[in-house]
């Protein structure tokens, strides 16, 4: 089994839910840490939402972080150790546009 340390994913914000990782056939993943930078003069809200392959929509159990606040050009940074299996999802929003989003972590395959 190789691990590979990289960026696993990087995306500007959605004001609707939208994919920014979906874990690799045949592989598995362990998330380290999402930053979330806020480049806007006010602050925003953002939420995180980690999703298994057999769950087809968000439900409540979903959210790990649900319209959280970082202040105006500030930078949010959670260090969680998620992990993920084949298919699994991080979705992300915000409530501006002008927020971006990155997942650093390794895949196992």
């Amino acid at each position: 089994m190789a691990t590979t340390y990289k960026v696993l994913a990087q995306a500007v914000s959605t004001t609707s839910e939208a994919t920014l990782y979906t874990t690799p056939a045949s592989t598995s993943t362990v998330v380290s840490t999402i930053v979330i930078a806020n480049q806007d003069s006010a602050a925003a809200t953002f939420t995180i939402v980690v999703r298994p392959a057999a769950d087809s929509s968000t439900t409540a159990k979903h959210y790990i972080a649900k319209t959280v606040t970082v202040g105006a050009s500030d930078t949010t940074a959670l260090t969680l150790g998620i992990t993920l299996a084949a298919g699994d999802l991080i979705r992300v929003l915000a409530s501006t546009t002008t927020c971006s989003f990155a997942a650093f972590g390794s895949e196992i395959s």
